[in-house]
């Protein structure tokens, strides 16, 4: 099984170099590897992927050598788990406010001791090779990671128990999602910032990773706060600063 880059850079102490991408540009992959990210947060969440797109991109990450952390649009066990199995190097699924969802969802994608996913071993994550079961299952608990978002005031007043969980890999805030539930919850006086500070908290307590998305000036910050899953560039942001400086070119033709 190929060995994760997120797992070697979380082990080493160091941030684990995201990028995001939404849609279905494979030359994305490449260059990502080559401008040395470690992971890339496919987002299926926000935007829509055919299941063959997603088995047809996939391999891109591993002849490239780099991590897929796929933002899942479901719960449903089997389809969980055959992300897993078409290659993805781990599942960010958002929404997470309970330890029951997280619970459910470590049975979902870890095989036993840890949780209940079913064996196929024939799938690209072993290159469809058939492993002996015991080790596979050993090597994909360690290699995989499973990250719940941290979106709601919920999930922050139960952050401690959902780090605790075995199983859980990481913690990721959705600072966008978070910040406007927060905003229109006039019972709290919690913010984003606090919110954080408890989150990273419960993930040191636990022996967790955490993180979010870290525009440029804030990287340092979280980073110094305990923060190694930083999520930083991505395929739409990259999009409008090059059309954007693009049109400022023939701007400047008009001006002269």
């Amino acid at each position: 099984m190929r060995r994760s880059r997120t797992r070697a850079r979380l082990a080493n102490d160091e941030a684990v170099r995201i990028c995001c991408l939404g849609h279905f540009v494979p030359a994305f992959i490449r260059h990502a590897a080559e401008f040395g990210f470690d992971c890339i947060w496919l987002d299926f969440e926000h935007r829509c992927w055919t299941d063959r797109e997603i088995q047809a991109i996939l391999p891109l990450f591993r002849l490239y050598d780099i991590d897929c952390l796929l933002r899942v649009p479901t719960t449903e066990k089997t389809r969980l788990y055959r992300y897993l199995e078409d290659g993805a190097t781990g599942l960010m699924v958002p929404h997470v406010s309970t330890v029951e969802k997280a619970r459910e969802l470590v049975e979902s994608v870890k095989f036993p001791p840890i949780g209940n996913r079913g064996i196929d071993a024939a799938g690209l994550d072993c290159d469809f090779s058939l492993p002996d079961h015991l080790e596979y299952v050993q090597e994909a608990n360690e290699q995989t990671v499973l990250v719940v978002q941290i979106e709601t005031r919920e999930a922050v007043e139960n952050v401690e128990a959902i780090a605790a969980l075995d199983g859980v890999d990481g913690l990721f805030i959705g600072p966008g999602d978070l910040g406007m539930r927060l905003a229109l919850d006039e019972t709290t006086d919690m913010t984003v910032e606090s919110a954080t500070e408890r989150v990273a908290a419960a993930a040191a307590a636990n022996g967790k990773a955490w993180g979010r998305p870290a525009a440029t000036e804030a990287m340092g910050t979280l980073f110094d706060q305990g923060a190694r899953l930083l999520a930083h560039g991505g395929d739409f942001g990259a999009i409008m600063d090059h059309l954007r400086e693009c049109g400022s070119h023939f701007d400047d033709l008009a001006a002269r």
